[in-house]
Parts: C-alpha cells; structure tokens; sequence
C-alpha cells in the first residue's frame, strides 16, 4: 500500500519546491507535476509531488490521516495497557 501526503506548495526551487503540511516544511520533486505553482496542492510519495489536487480533496486526506494517527495512538495506548496488565 502507498501513501501520499497532501502538501501546499509554498516555495519553487530550481530543482523542485518547498511544501507545507500540518506545519512541517519539506523539499520536493515536481518532476512529475511541472505545471504546479506556489498555493498549489500536491499529493506527495517519495519525495515526488504525483499529482496536483484541489483544496477541499487535501483537507479531506489530512483529516484521514489525522484519524488514522489518532487510531494508531489509541491501538498502541491499549497494546502497551495489555502488556503491562501481564507483566503484573
């Protein structure tokens, strides 16, 4: 399974761009994506920006993927609750 990460273009280099996602700033490559801009919305996989998405469809995967984080959380939270009880 992969993963791709939406991110907003917030500086061009001349290799590639600066993106910003929930804060953390990263480099990237626009090789597959020439025509995106500074504001743009890039879904991000291996350092490679793959496609340009609107802003609603970027909100919508960063509010997944702060789900599933929260799930992973809680998943780990009661894994680690269960080895302790155990342990005891």
């Amino acid at each position: 399974m992969c993963l791709a990460i939406p991110g907003q273009i917030v500086e061009m280099q001349p290799d590639g761009a600066t993106i910003d996602t929930l804060g953390v700033r990263k480099r990237i490559s626009l090789a597959l994506t020439p025509s995106a801009q500074v504001g743009d919305w890039v879904l991000v996989h291996a350092g490679f920006a793959i496609e340009v998405v609107d802003a609603d469809e970027a909100a919508q995967t960063i509010e997944i993927v702060r789900e599933l984080g929260e799930l992973a959380t809680e998943e780990l939270a009661a894994s680690t609750a269960e080895t302790e009880a155990v342990r005891s």
